[in-house]
């Protein structure tokens, strides 16, 4: 009994019980990345741009809205010509805003407009 304490055998202790770890050994959370994509939000009140980045994030804004495909622009006149294009039958939900549109154009040219 002479390898007995007041408080256990000396084998139940290992070395990384009793010690400390150095500052630099502590695991730490992972840094915050910097200029993650999508991080600020451009209506941000708090965000600390100046109004001069502001002006130039709503022209980049318009400038990608001006640009528009052949396909899209003539989307917007016919709703069933993308499907005809590429040789396939217009859809559905095509085919009624096809119907939509002629109805308020035919209303608009009653009206006088």
């Amino acid at each position: 009994m002479s390898g007995y304490s007041s408080v256990g055998q000396s084998a139940v202790y290992e070395d990384g019980d009793q010690r400390n770890l150095k500052k630099s050994e502590v695991p730490g959370r992972p840094r915050y990345e910097e200029g993650v994509e999508h991080s600020h939000l451009p209506n941000d009140s708090k965000d600390q741009r100046s109004i001069a980045n502001r002006l130039g994030n709503e022209e980049r804004k318009l400038s990608r809205k001006e640009y528009e495909d052949p396909e899209t622009r003539a989307a917007k006149k016919d709703p069933t010509l993308p499907a005809t294009l590429h040789g396939n039958e217009p859809s559905k939900g095509a085919k009624v805003d096809a119907e939509l549109q002629a109805e308020e154009e035919e209303y608009l040219k009653k009206k006088g407009k």
